[in-house]
């Protein structure tokens, strides 16, 4: 696989972007008039513009916008400002990382590289760079390779690299489990949690211990950094290609007016920029910033006592549960207490500890565990700059299981163990969490906005009274203002690909939803790390179907307005619903060519690739 990766060792990371107190002052308050005009909208929406003859289209598209106002809120709240934590010196010895120590030794580091079905050559250059990691002070760095694949070739290739090779018989719990095993047999007081893929770079510790100096500091999050991602080509190149060197001239032509057109730039929107450099990072603020898994580095005292105390809560409740049912049956006021203990033992054997819990997103449930510990008071940070790399995903494939379960895991967590009810998290940590998890349910009226100017176009029914002065009047500051806000919050950070990919993921979103109300458990198979290839227009039937809908509605309109042979059209609706309908074409046509995308003929001459034929959600 080396040939694959030399096309991409000279790039470096982009810098988190600069704090600007200004620029934040600006955005509070532009955000703040934002959400006060939405409470306008809404109020005057609800009282007023409903369309009482239609209300099977009114009362659904003001919902819509009532769900999308409560996401505004959080959304406002996760970016109210940027609070870093203060860089501190490394640490030399363990008693400067901790309260009470009798112990005065260097510090022990484990590095973790959790494996299942990863070529050995691609975990070989992850293992290299971690054997590069520096330290200004004497330590003592471990390095473990956790196959759960059991593989005499890793094996082998752990004893050639002089490091740690760990295994289990089967792989219950997937990640999670095999996090616990090597939990078990090892014993660094601090954790580097890495992918088979994660290459982290020689100043990762140097960079982020420091924060542990504070005895609370439980993990930090690391961005994660693909540095694979397609960079795309420029307009007049693309065309030159495809139609011959007569056509380059007509693309310079169009960038002249138009400024730079790049095609095939980063065509699954996997940048994670956006997610670290502005939604993490600035939960920092609430101490609610959550673990992402790879690039994370933990205490291993606070993981073994959250998982202690969340080990001593599920049997106390399971227990409780036994016990009333013993007593509807019973008809007795209090179970026997030697009954109650034989029970509480049985259910000790039957439950197993597990430092990271058995689940699709046990980083993120890992994190709530621990923000909730208020006995110890955890705090997490968010370090801003990147620290490690690794690869994107190749296909539009791999991106959708991947999204599945990312979506699939917060909503079963939202739904089984709801942070916002549980006890010991703040209200800025719930409000932090609930932000999180509410974006996971946003297909519910996503659906509804994608499909509101479908209907107007075909029926030319409007969803308000009237699409007049009083309308715009309501309807422009309160969206002006939004965007606005959203590019000063989001300065320096390209949001607009992120905005168009939220709304068109909307049936996976909506599938990992249905899945987790059916009560079918979401397992995690690892994602595949070469490309899959093939056109994976399956993937995209909803999306094309609501393209070509759109398209249709679009011209069917117009069309009768302009001849007057249908319809009975407003100029102000036909134009606020064509700047919709475009938004919402736009963002179909991003995942649309997705799926139709391929790298350069210069990058397949030289891929590895396997072939596939469905997708495997791991339900």
């Amino acid at each position: 696989m080396d040939h694959y990766f030399k096309n991409f060792e000279h790039r470096v990371p982009p810098e988190p972007v600069p704090h600007s107190i200004p620029r934040e002052l600006l955005y509070q308050y532009l955000a703040t008039c934002n959400l006060t005009l939405g409470l306008w909208y809404l109020w005057w929406r609800w009282s007023f513009a409903l369309n009482y003859d239609a209300l099977w289209f009114s009362l659904p598209l003001a919902f819509a916008e009532s769900c999308a106002f409560i996401g505004s809120i959080l959304f406002t709240v996760n970016l109210w400002k940027v609070k870093d934590e203060p860089k501190r010196p490394a640490p030399y010895k363990l008693a400067e990382c901790v309260e009470e120590t009798t112990e005065d030794r260097q510090l022990r580091v484990d590095v973790f590289f959790p494996s299942y079905d990863e070529e050995p050559e691609l975990v070989k250059l992850s293992i290299l760079d971690a054997k590069n990691i520096r330290y200004p002070h004497a330590i003592d760095i471990n390095i473990y390779i956790l196959d759960d694949g059991n593989r005499p070739e890793m094996k082998a290739m752990a004893d050639e690299m002089g490091i740690g090779y760990i295994t289990r018989d089967g792989n219950i719990g997937f990640k999670a489990g095999n996090l616990r095993n090597a939990m078990e047999q090892t014993s660094g007081d601090f954790v580097v949690i890495c992918d088979a893929d994660t290459r982290p770079f020689p100043s990762i510790l140097e960079n982020t211990l420091g924060y542990f100096r504070d005895p609370k500091v439980a993990w930090v999050q690391t961005p994660q950094w693909f540095f694979d991602l397609p960079e795309g080509e420029r307009l007049p190149q693309y065309l030159s290609r495809r139609l011959g060197k007569w056509s380059a001239p007509i693309g310079r032509g169009i960038e002249r007016f138009y400024g730079p057109v790049t095609l095939g730039e980063d065509p699954f929107v996997n940048d994670p920029q956006m997610f670290y450099d502005v939604i993490q990072r600035r939960r920092n603020w609430a101490n609610a910033s959550f673990c992402c898994g790879a690039g994370s580095i933990h205490r291993r005292e606070a993981v073994m006592e959250a998982a202690l105390r969340a080990y001593v809560e599920q049997i106390t409740q399971e227990q409780e549960e036994v016990e009333k049912q013993i007593r509807l049956l019973t008809k007795e006021h209090k179970v026997d207490d030697s009954v109650s203990e034989n029970l509480r033992n049985e259910i000790l054997f039957d439950t197993e500890f597990t430092p990271y819990k058995f689940h699709v997103s046990e980083d993120l449930y890992t994190s709530i565990v621990l923000h909730s510990d208020q006995e110890r008071g955890w705090r997490s940070v968010m370090h801003p700059n990147v620290e490690s790399k690794m690869l994107s995903p190749q296909d539009l494939q791999t991106w959708t299981v991947q999204r599945f379960k990312y979506s699939g895991g917060s909503i079963d967590i939202f739904m089984n163990d709801n942070p916002i009810l549980r006890k010991g998290l703040s209200f800025k940590q719930k409000l932090m969490y609930g932000a999180s998890f509410w974006s996971n349910l946003s297909a519910i009226w996503n659906i509804i906005f994608l499909a509101c100017p479908i209907i107007y176009f075909l029926t030319s029914i409007a969803p308000v009274t009237a699409y007049d002065v009083t309308f715009y009047l309501h309807f422009l500051p309160y969206v002006l203002t939004a965007e606005i806000a959203m590019m000063i919050g989001t300065w320096g950070v390209a949001g607009y690909k992120g905005k168009t990919n939220f709304l068109s993921f909307f049936p996976v979103n909506f599938r990992a939803l249905w899945t987790v109300l059916r009560g079918r458990k979401i397992s995690f198979p690892t994602t595949p790390k070469e490309r899959q290839t093939g056109r994976f227009i399956g993937l995209v039937i909803p999306q094309l179907v609501v393209f070509l809908l759109s398209l249709f509605s679009l011209i069917f309109a117009w069309v009768g307005h302009s001849t007057q042979s249908w319809g009975s059209y407003s100029i102000g609706g036909l134009v606020l619903n064509t700047f919709w309908i475009i938004n919402n074409m736009m963002a179909m046509w991003g995942m649309i060519a997705a799926a139709f995308w391929s790298p350069p003929p210069s990058e397949l001459d030289e891929e590895e690739a396997s072939n596939t034929e469905e997708v495997k959600y791991g339900v």
